[in-house]
């Protein structure tokens, strides 16, 4: 067998990155895009070649004033030992989310193209740190009357910001707070969540703080957008006020204000062991779209 390349792409060499023989059944590849179109940096793509053939590739993405990585995109392969070499060779480290049909384990040939690419990120030393539902809601779902049980206000400090999130961090079932503040704590994983949202271009004044009718602080949501789509950026409800319902009140209210916005779809995600927060997004008729398995 012959030696494997494993290099970086250089500026014009899209339809190299293209080229991989990959059936599109897991990935980026089932949106229908192509590396071209996705804002990709050639120095933050990288191919194993065998004989001048791509058998592996992938792609790094960050938006484009960010100096490093944000997510691995792309990770495809015809050969899994050389999709392993691959990511223990190029200089690159970020959460790679792996985009699946919803179901997908129940489709033999869909799991085999999934699982693989779990199995070979894994053997490279990544991890499976969740697994999570992405939703996509369009005005077909039908727009959930306000529960009117909440007052809405805007809150410009970033300072009560991050301790509005610090605190809703406490007993959190979201596996990327918990696994942040295992790492550095639950400040920095809080500011964490904060630097996330204020890195979206949307404007800051679409997060509200929501109150109860007795005047305690209930909660946050941050609708939003990222660079493609209108989002649910963030919704929580503080320790002190769990077992109402009001994180339906919040969703609802923030799928509102998105569509005052003139969002004609929204997408939001959650882990799939939060089952509290998905039976909210169930109930507010979002339905799930794709699954995503994340890997650290």
């Amino acid at each position: 067998m012959s030696d494997l390349v494993i290099r970086p792409l250089v500026a014009g060499e899209e339809q190299l990155f293209d080229s991989l023989a990959d059936p599109g059944l897991v990935g980026r590849a089932v949106l229908g895009e192509t590396y071209a179109g996705g804002g990709y940096r050639p120095e933050w793509t990288w191919v194993a070649l065998r004989d001048g053939v791509v058998v592996a590739r992938a792609a790094w993405w960050a938006g484009p004033d960010d100096p490093a990585p944000l997510a691995l995109d792309w990770f495809d392969f015809t050969d899994p030992d050389a999709g392993v070499a691959l990511l223990r060779t190029a200089p690159l480290r970020a959460e790679y989310s792996i985009l699946l049909p919803h179901g997908w384990r129940d489709d033999p040939l869909v799991r085999a193209q999934g699982q693989a690419r779990i199995d070979a990120a894994t053997a490279a030393g990544l991890r499976v740190l969740v697994e999570r539902y992405r939703y996509r809601w369009t005005p077909e779902c039908g727009l959930p009357p306000r529960p009117g049980r909440l007052e809405f206000r805007p809150e410009p400090d970033d300072a009560v910001i991050l301790d509005v999130l610090r605190r809703i961090g406490e007993g959190s079932l979201d596996a990327h707070f918990r696994h942040a503040a295992a790492e550095h704590g639950p400040e920095a994983a809080a500011q964490e969540d904060l630097d996330l949202l204020r890195w979206l271009p949307s404007p800051r004044d679409w997060w509200q703080l929501a109150w109860t009718s007795d005047g305690e602080l209930a909660g946050i949501i941050v609708p939003a957008r990222n660079q493609t789509h209108h989002i649910v950026g963030f919704v929580g409800v503080l320790p002190g006020q769990r077992g109402h319902g009001y994180a339906y009140d919040l969703l609802v209210e923030a799928t509102h204000r998105l569509v005052e916005a003139d969002a004609q779809e929204i997408v939001a995600a959650t882990d799939q062991g939060n089952t509290p927060m998905a039976a909210t997004f169930a109930r507010a008729g979002y339905p799930v779209e794709w699954e995503r398995v994340d890997l650290v």
